[in-house]
């Protein structure tokens, strides 16, 4: 392998990102890790990893980010969107702030992104592929919420992957013309503190609702189920680098999917909704 490849992560001081740039760079990748500014993206710099303060929410940003990676390469062989945020809560009680702020890191963050490199991932495409022997790739890190029905009190971060499927899918289609692969992986829980941080915010959440206090608690409980089956953020990495080094990657790639939640998906849509409110009027009475 070249050890030329380069890539720009997103998102790259979380749990996931962390992990993959470590992996990355040990691969012999070069790495613009670029996060909101702080030790934890600090902390990332070294050998074959270069740290940019981004937020890819201001367009103004991700532009200096842009042309902070251009004056050090002059094409990129993939860009990987690391960057999200949870989003969680009752629709008709989510502020309005919190629900723009979930669609405006998890999609149009990417959206921003993307199009403000795509013209050094063109350049790799032009020059005859990208330094892993296949061609320039764009990862996006959609979740298993992303292709399945969406669940009560998750609707911010639901709504948010499944934009994210849908722009996945249409990238692809238009990218694969001008010779970039787009990928998309779904994957499930992964122990980065997210599970830990749905917990604190449900509590907050059955706190302050005025319709579904109980309702909330009964779905706190079942949270630390998740913590118990989260995966290691080091597979992920792993995949990563191999859907990067892929010469043909697959669309999609699933990665520690809930096999009870992925068995409820695949229900009948009446029954799901029979069962769910069955277990919420218990939690009522």
């Amino acid at each position: 392998m070249s050890a030329s490849r380069s890539v720009v992560l997103t998102g790259a001081a979380g749990g996931l990102g962390s992990a993959t740039v470590r992996r990355l760079a040990g691969s012999g990748w070069r790495v613009f890790a670029t996060d909101l500014a702080g030790p934890a993206l600090d902390a990332l710099a070294g050998d074959g990893v270069t740290t940019i303060a981004c937020d890819v929410t201001d367009e103004s940003s991700v532009a200096a980010m842009t042309e902070a990676v251009r004056s050090q390469a002059d094409r990129l062989d993939a860009v990987v969107n690391f960057a999200g945020i949870l989003g969680v809560g009752p629709l008709v009680e989510i502020a309005a702030a919190d629900f723009r702020r979930v669609l405006d890191v998890n999609v149009v963050g990417g959206f921003l992104v993307n199009r403000a490199l795509f013209p050094l991932l063109h350049r790799a495409a032009i020059d005859g592929g990208s330094g892993s022997g296949g061609r320039p790739r764009i990862v996006l890190l959609s979740s298993e919420t992303g292709w399945q029905s969406a669940m009560p009190f998750n609707g911010p971060y639901a709504i948010s992957k499944h934009a994210v499927e849908a722009y996945g899918d249409s990238l692809r289609r238009e990218l694969a013309i001008l010779g970039i692969a787009v990928v998309k992986i779904q994957p499930g829980a992964f122990k980065t503190g997210m599970v830990e941080s749905i917990l604190g915010r449900f509590g907050a959440l059955a706190d302050a609702s005025t319709n579904y206090e109980r309702v909330l608690r009964l779905a706190q409980k079942r949270i630390p189920q998740e913590e118990r089956r989260a995966g290691n953020p080091a597979d992920l990495a792993a995949l990563v680098e191999r859907v990067l080094e892929a010469p043909r990657p697959k669309p999609a790639y699933r990665i520690h999917t809930n096999p009870q939640a992925a068995a409820l998906d695949r229900l009948p849509t009446r029954v799901v909704d029979r069962l769910l409110l069955t277990a919420f009027r218990r939690a009522n009475r």
